[in-house]
């Protein structure tokens, strides 16, 4: 069994939440136990196969720079809406576009992405959370 604590971001699914100085218990990779203000809550449960991650969520100027890029690198109509959770699949991006995507990251953030690193992003909100990572790492 482990334990989460601490400012945390759990995405299981479609559901994500997030743990502000609060103690949870993962007893499966399935179900995660919450007490919030002190109630506990019946253990959240995962409907289909399980995927669970934990992550940082990068800061909102870093994600409207990479939906900036994307926009750019796919040559979107300005009105056109990227989110966080936008997939590049959705926005028409093939894998020749996915890569200009990231040699515009790495131009614009001065960092370089390895080639296993960015085949793991399909978001938005991915590019943001490994550029932030690179970042830290570099600095």
């Amino acid at each position: 069994m482990a334990s989460v604590a601490g400012t945390t971001s759990l995405c299981m699914t479609s559901m994500s939440c997030s743990l502000k100085h609060t103690q949870g218990r993962i007893s499966s990779v399935n179900s995660v136990s919450l007490p919030i203000n002190g109630k506990s809550f019946p253990s959240l449960r995962s409907r289909s196969a399980p995927r669970f991650r934990v992550s940082c969520v990068a800061k909102p100027e870093t994600v409207k720079k990479v939906c900036d890029i994307v926009k750019k690198q796919l040559a979107l109509p300005e009105d056109s809406t990227v989110t966080g959770e936008s997939k590049f699949a959705a926005l028409g991006a093939d894998s020749l576009d996915t890569v200009e995507i990231v040699m515009g990251l790495e131009e614009e953030f001065g960092i370089s992405v390895e080639e296993e690193s960015a085949q793991s992003i399909l978001t938005v909100q991915d590019a943001a959370e490994l550029i932030e990572k690179l970042m830290e790492k570099n600095a």
